[in-house]
């Protein structure tokens, strides 16, 4: 990876954007891909597009989401400690001791997840931490030095993992669900830009915002739209580690390559687009099947409007809705290449039915 990409990386994932507040982050990724766009727009809630070919009529639509999973203060005790609702997938369980930036109009407030030591629980009758248990602890003794600080019902709370590399093999943070998405179609677009790549259709590159919490900025955007094809990226889970069930849920690797869908809501023909692309460019791909939906932007594209030839190209990841998400970086790159080169092989007027 060259060396001002990696920064942009590091940069764009080191930037809180928890659900309905990503704008900073927005900001940060059109900035880096305003050089390779001919144009952009911000819709009302943050989902922001770049256009190439703005001008044609045929669109194409290459997308991520934003957002990443946090907090809501929900209560704050007479005694200075808060509690808490979830934004999105938060997970209770992995809080405890963790430190977090709880955003106020002040500034940061650093706070920590606290729980009683070892020696004062009775253990053999622990039970999991739940969102109903788990507080956080500002250093406050009251609840009038808690709002002097700046924090409310509604402050938002993210934890303060950053981003490192893990044995030069993987990237490990927070929100790499799925700003690592952002990242690759926005290297999508500088690829294109770089080998002057001409497309016979308009293609939007687009950064949608709280996925986390029903795929709502891809339903508005792609109303907005109206494209003709919807390629999703996400992430999904690497099955290798142990707790895993790979029965139901698949036998899929960090390290293999993207996972190309199957089910209702991908398209056929542009899903077998994508695999003759993979084969033909020798990028070494793995297959998944979802139920009803695939809980992706995919569905959000694929069922708007009049429907869309929708497919979902995914990274593999591991320990999704920790602060330390994994993924490998020859995935970052294959996925990023499959990305490009199928958009090389799409046709204006490309017509995906099944038969007429």
């Amino acid at each position: 990876m060259r060396q001002e990409s990696f920064d942009f990386l590091q940069k764009y994932l080191n930037n809180p954007s928890p659900t309905g507040f990503e704008k900073e982050g927005q900001k940060i990724w059109l900035d880096y891909i305003k050089p390779y766009i001919d144009e952009y727009f911000v819709d009302t809630y943050g989902t922001v597009v770049g256009v190439i070919n703005p001008e044609a009529k045929y669109k194409v639509v290459i997308e991520a989401h934003a957002d990443e999973i946090s907090y809501f203060v929900n209560f704050i005790t007479e005694s200075g400690f808060l509690y808490l609702r979830r934004n999105g997938g938060s997970d209770p369980l992995v809080a405890p001791s963790k430190r977090v930036n709880i955003h106020t109009a002040k500034g940061i407030v650093k706070a920590v997840f606290g729980w009683p030591a070892i020696h004062v629980r009775k253990v053999e009758q622990d039970k999991a931490p739940t969102i109903e248990t788990v507080f956080l602890d500002c250093g406050a003794s009251s609840k009038e030095e808690v709002e002097q600080m700046g924090i409310h019902v509604g402050s938002v709370v993210t934890f303060e993992d950053e981003f490192m590399v893990l044995n030069d093999k993987y990237y490990v943070g927070r929100a790499l669900d799925n700003r690592v998405g952002g990242f690759m179609i926005a290297e999508v677009a500088r690829m294109l830009k770089e080998n002057g790549n001409t497309l016979p259709f308009g293609l939007y590159i687009v950064n949608a915002v709280q996925e986390e919490i029903g795929l709502r900025g891809a339903e508005m955007v792609a109303h907005r739209i109206q494209p003709d094809v919807a390629i999703i990226t996400d992430v999904t889970h690497d099955t290798q580690s142990p707790m895993y069930e790979k029965k139901t849920a698949g036998d899929l690797f960090c390290g293999k390559g993207p996972v190309i869908t199957y089910g209702p809501a991908v398209q056929n023909n542009l899903r077998d687009l994508i695999i003759r692309t993979a084969q033909e460019a020798e990028i070494p791909f793995q297959r998944a099947a979802a139920t009803r939906a695939t809980g992706t932007d995919t569905d959000a594209f694929a069922y708007s409007g009049a429907g869309v030839a929708s497919a979902l190209i995914s990274l593999p990841l591991k320990y999704m809705h920790t602060t330390v998400e994994t993924v490998h970086k020859d995935d970052v790159e294959a996925v990023t290449k499959l990305i490009y080169e199928t958009l090389l092989r799409i046709e204006d007027n490309h017509d995906f039915r099944y038969f007429s």
